[in-house]
């Protein structure tokens, strides 16, 4: 396993930058997982990452400021912060830190540096070695058949926008996708644009991370979000975390956990993966904690196989049942069932078709382990079910998280204080996107309210997601495209097909803080514009002013950055909107702009005129950890799809997950070094995988029977549609995860996420379901993938 550097031969021979990381593999080294997360570790790791980004100083400063009443919103994870008192230490955990580090970072790159590096040459490099070059300083434009980015001014940038989006034949050639971290403010005004422009076309992260759970929780219980508050998880019995990782995804979410189990709360940890963060915690901010052993969190541990999360819930459903059976009015809220749902009778009737043992073998728990689970459920009434992409991102995840709200609602647990559902949400605005319009599929009452505010006429045709949008690049029904921040390449399915849809583009814009692989992926014409960070002061006429985010929690914060800009170059994403919008739509629009350019509470105005919940919103933002929106649910409203006034209980089918002899389901996941497409570094501390990320965890019992070793070089294939997809040259590594599943790292392994294979109903990928075949590396691999069909079939936009 020595240094071996294999670059992508496709890249070579056609001139083409690639579309995935060079495929290079490192010095793998190799140690035991941990069974704790955080402690001194995290800490060390934080100091070294604003040594590494130059952001000592900068940085540092930061990171006292970050999530305090007066300071400004963490721009990783959407984990809401406490109420009442914050740590004077700081309030941010090791992902926070690393975050604000590469933001805060002293190193800047603009017009020399693109003059000296092609985009070709940039993309030889590393996803890592990318994120390590350091803010972009300056608007760059690549015009068509360009080698290199090149300086334009903020006015010429707007100008060609306009050329372009007013050069096309319809509204819908144009899509408008937006990043998590997007601010309130800013995201009113870009889709308030788009909108007048003509288009509901708003793919957004959404759709590659929750959407699943919008789509779920909004037909079962009349509302697409979470139905918990923080002070929940303080004052409850039990908490099932269920394919979710809060040690590396939301690692502030480990301190609530640790709060919720010394007042008596019992955690279930259900995941394929044994991780350090459901298993015990060091609080980095608590002396005693440092130096003591680690809090043991999880006191029940089901390590359930790759979508046999179907089987074992319905195990649950079923067991709960069971225990009512012997002591009525024990196990069931009877009375809630009664007056709060509907279809409850069915849902009975249907689980006595399964028998225990074929779910137990389904899912890989064992029948005495799920008896456990469900006598702690029977026996709690104040319950919270925590779940993340592990179940969001499976083929049958709507299906899944109905049954996650059939074991609530059988509790009486949605509406209670320390009860309820809690997706946990990623980035740190998602869903204040979402409440704010960034939906493909807005209903008609939110556009009726647009369209007699503001005077114009809403375009009601629903758009495209993200999956509907890369087909319809793929296929030139669209022409362009604006992505307010993020990694769109990256993150979404299907890299080459991706890669091939945005090749296909007259014009890319990104808005970004510092370059990533999408930068180099890009239509005929790129442009490229910084933006201030989070972290960085937005003054506007001389006034530094304050944003807001929604939290996943529904709470809505201001945010306000404390540092010098970088760049004197730089403006902030709601001037780019709203600079966007005048250049585009000139003297047609009937939205004054001016008065958002020069006054945020005037866009603040207009959100409480066109959005419930958001009365007083320039008062009641600024107040101590800032105002809930209403939540009918939680407070015991239902309004369900098909039972007005009711929440519904839905019956699924177990899905048949049977594999050939040299099949594995493969799921998708982030190291410790990472938070979304962001890569920080190259270990995975608590997995105890160090300085490479080509590595594919399997059973040993899986490694033996296939003939291979933990060492051994290996190529992963998927077949879905017919079409052979590849991602090759990985490290086989041997790790406690069920037989027949495995685990990879993403964006390595986005290539094999099948474009059509997407969750039913939300129609976001899949990337927790892949079905793959390991086989041993074949150096010809390369000759292969140059050859292989990378256009999937069925690309039908109905």
């Amino acid at each position: 396993m020595g240094n071996k550097e294999v670059f992508n031969k496709k890249e070579e021979n056609s001139g083409q930058p690639s579309a995935e990381s060079p495929y290079k593999l490192m010095n793998l080294k190799l140690k035991p997982p941990k069974d704790w997360a955080a402690g001194v570790p995290a800490v060390v790791h934080s100091l070294e990452q604003l040594v590494l980004n130059a952001s000592v100083l900068r940085g540092g400063r930061a990171l006292f400021t970050m999530n305090q009443f007066d300071g400004f919103d963490c721009p990783s994870c959407a984990w809401p912060d406490p109420d009442d008192e914050r740590s004077k230490l700081g309030e941010y955990c090791e992902n926070g830190a690393k975050a604000l580090a590469e933001e805060a970072t002293s190193k800047k790159i603009g017009a020399e540096f693109f003059k000296e590096n092609s985009v070709y040459d940039l993309a030889k490099m590393t996803d890592f070695e990318i994120s390590q070059l350091g803010r972009i300083a300056e608007p760059m434009y690549l015009p068509e058949g360009a080698t290199h980015y090149q300086p334009i001014s903020w006015d010429e940038a707007f100008a060609k926008i306009s050329e372009k989006l007013n050069a096309l034949d319809s509204p819908d050639e144009a899509i408008f996708y937006t990043s998590g971290r997007t601010s309130n403010e800013a995201t009113w005004v870009y889709q308030l644009f788009a909108r007048e422009f003509g288009t509901n076309n708003f793919p957004d992260c959404s759709n590659m991370c929750h959407e699943t759970s919008g789509y779920a929780l909004s037909r079962s219980i009349g509302i697409g979000k979470g139905t918990v508050k923080l002070e929940d998880f303080y004052d409850t019995d039990l908490i099932i975390i269920i394919g979710q990782n809060p040690g590396t995804n939301s690692p502030r979410m480990l301190s609530a956990l640790t709060k919720g189990k010394k007042n008596g709360a019992k955690i279930i940890g259900i995941n394929p993966l044994p991780e350090a963060g459901l298993k015990g915690f060091k609080d980095p901010q608590n002396v005693r904690a440092l130096l003591n052993k680690p809090f043991e969190l999880s006191d029940l541990y089901l390590p359930v196989k790759i979508n046999g999360d179907m089987a074992l819930l319905k195990a649950l459903q079923i067991l709960v049942l069971e225990e009512e059976a012997k002591n009525p009015g024990k196990a069931l809220d009877q009375d809630f069932i009664a007056k709060k749902t509907a279809g409850f009778e069915a849902l009975a009737e249907e689980l006595k078709r399964y028998d225990l043992n074929f779910l137990s073998e389904q899912c890989g728990i064992s029948v005495e382990s799920l008896k456990e689970a469900a006598k702690m459920i029977a026996s709690k009434k104040r319950m919270i079910i925590c779940w993340g992409m592990g179940i969001t991102q499976q083929h049958n995840g709507v299906e899944m998280i109905y049954n996650i709200v059939n074991l609530l609602l059988m509790k009486g647990s949605i509406g209670i204080q320390g009860g309820g559902a809690c997706p946990v949400r990623g980035h740190s605005n998602v869903q204040g996107n979402r409440t704010l319009l960034i939906n493909h599929h807005p209903t008609k009452e939110q556009l009726d309210r647009l369209e007699e505010y503001y005077g114009f006429k809403v375009p009601r045709k629903g758009g495209y997601d993200v999956v509907k949008s890369l087909k319809a690049m793929h296929e030139g029904k669209v022409k362009f495209m604006f992505c307010m921040g993020g990694n769109f390449l990256s993150a979404a399915p299907d890299t080459s097909f991706t890669a091939e849809a945005m090749r296909n583009l007259e014009m890319s814009v990104m808005v970004s803080v510092k370059l990533n692989r999408n930068h180099l992926i890009h239509g005929k014409e790129a442009l490229i514009l910084p933006v201030i960070s989070r972290s960085e002061k937005d003054i506007v006429n001389g006034e530094i002013q304050h944003i807001s985010t929604e939290n996943s929690m529904g709470v809505i914060q201001a945010s306000k950055g404390i540092l010098d800009p970088i760049s004197e170059h730089l403006i902030n994403e709601t001037h780019v909107a709203c600079r966007m919008a005048k250049a585009v739509l000139g003297e047609r629009s009937v939205v004054n702009w001016d008065k958002f350019i020069n006054s945020y509470d005037a866009i603040r105005d207009d959100v409480e005129q066109c959005i419930s919940g958001f009365e007083n919103y320039n008062e009641r933002v600024v107040q101590k950890a800032g105002f809930y929106l209403p939540n009918s649910a939680r407070d015991g409203v239902f309004n369900s799809e098909f039972h007005p006034g009711k929440a519904a209980f839905n019956i699924t089918s177990v899905p048949d997950n049977s594999l050939a002899d040299d099949e594995y389901l493969m799921g998708t996941t982030r190291t410790h070094d990472q938070f979304n497409t962001v890569v920080y570094g190259l270990d995975d501390r608590y997995r105890g995988i160090f300085n490479e990320r080509r590595v594919v965890m399997m059973n040993e019992k899986d490694i033996e029977k296939a003939g291979l070793k933990e060492g051994d070089h290996v190529d992963l294939f998927n077949f879905d549609d017919g079409i052979e997809r590849i991602a090759p040259l990985f490290i086989v590594v041997k790790y406690p995860i069920p037989q027949k599943s495995t685990m990879t790292y993403f964006p390595e392994t986005n290539v094999l996420v099948s474009i059509n294979n997407v969750v039913n109903g939300a129609n976001m990928p899949a990337s927790k379901y892949v079905r793959i075949k390991i086989r041993k590396h074949d150096p010809d691999i390369f000759k292969k993938i140059d050859e292989h069909i990378i256009a999937a079939s069925g690309t039908s936009l109905e």
